[in-house]
């Protein structure tokens, strides 16, 4: 029934391309940058386009699976890695030929291309600042690109799963979705354990430690936080870092515990951090831009033992992540 209803919007989508374009290019007399509104709405017709294919291709696997039967088995687990693969490099490419951006790797930091370093485990515990609304996207490219082939494990916010390609794939892939809120009842650090315990050499599990996306509001609402929990320390650190939330330390935690042996990667970008809502995203997409992303790499043996060190280790890599984007800011000014 999902595939069909996508099918049936991307139908009447195609059918008002006429007046869907007259409205963008119209709109776009009031928007900066140079046919803004048409670009948006290409774009969002290929993500609509992809949405469907894709939804097509899970209820094709689904039935070959013996109507979900063996779905979890190793060649229809290839299978889904093999369209999500594919649908990431079709959006990326096209939101870098659509809106003229450029990513760029700091030259200076790790990059997801070295690894596989003599002597490493080669598992891999991604850890990433969020900000904006593509830096999910991209790093999972990134992570998956033909270059790479990573096997991603996702922890995600339960409300990701409003996205039908999120909700049927990552259902079927490794991968978790929490809700962070105390009353709800769930446990996101054992969900977190369980799903780092297995990880192989060809595996990364991506966490995104703050929680959610950077916004002024929540960094003071975190800070807030800490501070009635009676953890000041944090909280004065959080206080030093401008363009960061505070780390969530028990997710993080709880995958070291459970994969003692992974590498730990952290990430840094710049870029999206200002498009924050659906206005933002109509309004600031950024064009003619470069992205900038920067990788610090941790072996296994080098993360510290105790839950104490771990913590000041994790603000201590967050605190880097800050100053990074600060210098950033200061050599590409707005």
């Amino acid at each position: 029934m999902l595939g069909v209803g996508l099918l049936v919007l991307l139908l009447l989508a195609v059918l008002a391309i006429p007046v869907l374009v007259l409205v963008a290019a119209a709109a776009s007399h009031w928007l900066p940058g140079r046919l803004r509104g048409p670009r948006l709405f290409a774009y969002g017709l290929l993500w609509l386009a992809a949405e469907s294919a894709v939804a097509v291709v899970a209820f094709v696997l689904w039935v070959a699976s013996g109507f979900g039967w063996a779905i979890h088995r190793p060649t229809f687990q290839r299978a889904h890695r093999a369209t999500l693969r594919w649908t990431l490099e079709v959006l990326v490419r096209a939101a870098r030929r659509l809106f003229k951006l450029d990513v760029v790797t700091d030259g200076e930091g790790w990059s997801p291309l070295d690894d596989g370093v003599p002597g490493s485990t080669n598992a891999m515990l991604v850890l990433s600042r969020h900000a904006g609304p593509g830096d999910s996207l991209l790093l999972m490219e990134t992570l998956m690109n033909r270059d790479h082939l990573r096997r991603p494990r996702v922890v995600m916010k339960n409300t990701m799963q409003l996205d039908p390609m999120v909700d049927v794939y990552f259902h079927r892939l490794p991968s978790a979705f929490v809700d962070p809120h105390p009353e709800s009842g769930d446990d996101p650090e054992a969900r977190i354990a369980e799903l780092a315990a297995d990880l192989g050499t060809e595996d990364a599990l991506l966490i995104f430690p703050e929680g959610g996306n950077f916004t002024p509001r929540r960094r003071s609402k975190a800070i807030g936080s800490l501070r009635r929990k009676g953890l000041d320390e944090a909280a004065e650190r959080a206080e030093a870092m401008e363009h960061v939330l505070p780390p969530r330390p028990g997710g993080v935690l709880a995958a070291l515990d459970a994969a003692p042996h992974a590498d730990v990667v952290f990430v840094a970008h710049t870029g999206l951090e200002h498009i924050i809502g659906v206005r933002d995203v109509w309004r600031a997409i950024p064009q003619d831009k470069t992205l900038h992303m920067r990788w610090w790499f941790c072996d296994a043996d080098d993360v510290p033992a105790g839950r104490e060190q771990r913590i000041d280790w994790l603000f201590d890599r967050w605190a880097d992540i800050d100053e990074w984007i600060d210098e950033q800011r200061e050599a590409s000014p707005a």
